[in-house]
């Protein structure tokens, strides 16, 4: 899924997406009113299975829109699609957002799918890599271009980068196992649980869980879109609300469909469901328990606008809008 560069660094690459509608993975549904794409951040998986049971539950026509699914990857950018309209929501991060709005894209965040950034620093339980003061003297595989992200960590920590030596590594749980390195910088998602699907052991530091705050998985759509679609986006945003809490509920049939709906995708079940469950903790909190799925709070904006400003980016409390899910939420 992933070669030399690193899951964030393909993400920032290439051209529009790459749009799955007439491939028969869905139903055209007669009574539909509208039609909206929209345009998911990286390569089918369990990661966007939420959307998935949306699709074949029909929550998104229940809302009277009929969404076509928009596959991301190295070659497909979220940002270009929602600004020409050819997708009316994508699936982001707010970093990715906070730089096409310096560049005079005019999004909006709508929703906080994952109330946890997933970026970790895996190690194996003989070295491990339990806090940040730990990566002090260690060999941390990585991209060279999430050494912002890094350095970031440090900061908002008090370690100092210059102790920690950075290897450039493919994006692969073998350098960790070769030896090679100490640790790896990826996601809570993918390394680990590929390295648990070849019966390795890891430990993960989850970077949120020490300050690194960067909401990921983000839905944005255009100042234009929430100006004359808004009907539109709060029926999109009201079957991915539905569509996350029947995954949450059972997390396993949520892998099983998504393999069902992606056959030629080459995904494994047990991945996918190992995926899948591992996404829980990152996609729900007592926030969302007592607000609803894709919330957040002025002060996670807070802290998400010091991280950014780390990774030197300049971004505002307006960037998020709370008025789509307010909506949802109250329907």
């Amino acid at each position: 899924m992933k070669n030399v560069f690193s899951r964030r660094s393909f993400l920032s690459t290439g051209a529009a997406g790459l749009g799955l509608g007439a491939s028969g993975l869905w139903p055209k549904l007669a009574h539909a009113q509208t039609t909206a794409n929209l345009q998911l951040s990286w390569l089918h998986s369990a990661q966007f299975a939420g959307s998935y049971i949306a699709m074949d539950r029909g929550f998104w026509s229940d809302a009277g829109l009929e969404v076509g699914l928009l596959q991301g990857g190295p070659n497909a950018p979220v940002e270009p699609p929602v600004v020409s309209g050819t997708a009316l929501v994508g699936i982001s991060a707010a970093d990715y957002t906070a730089a096409a709005v310096e560049q005079g894209a005019p999004f909006k965040i709508l929703g906080v799918a994952m109330q946890k950034n997933p970026f970790v620093v895996a190690s194996l339980p003989d070295n491990p890599v339990n806090a940040p003061a730990d990566l002090v003297g260690k060999r941390i595989g990585m991209a060279l271009a999430n050494t912002p992200v890094l350095q970031a960590l440090c900061s908002l920590n008090g370690v100092d980068i210059n102790g920690i030596e950075i290897v450039p590594t493919q994006y692969s749980a073998q350098p960790l196992l070769a030896g090679e390195v100490d640790c790896l910088l990826c996601w809570e998602t993918d390394l680990p649980v590929a390295m648990a699907m070849q019966g390795v052991e890891s430990v993960t530091m989850l970077m949120a869980d020490h300050g690194y705050a960067v909401h990921s998985q983000t839905y944005i759509a255009t100042e234009d879109s929430l100006a004359t679609r808004r009907a539109d986006l709060v029926a999109l945003m009201s079957g991915e609300v539905r569509g996350w809490e029947a995954y949450r509920e059972d997390t396993a049939a949520a892998a099983a469909l998504t393999v069902e709906m992606f056959p030629d995708a080459g995904l494994d079940l047990a991945t996918q469901e190992l995926q899948a469950e591992r996404q829980v903790p990152l996609m729900f909190s007592d926030l969302t328990d007592e607000n609803g799925f894709g919330s957040w709070t002025d002060e996670a904006v807070a802290a998400n606008i010091e991280t950014l400003a780390l990774l030197g980016r300049t971004v505002t409390p307006d960037l998020w809008d709370r008025s789509i899910l307010d909506e949802v939420h109250g329907a």
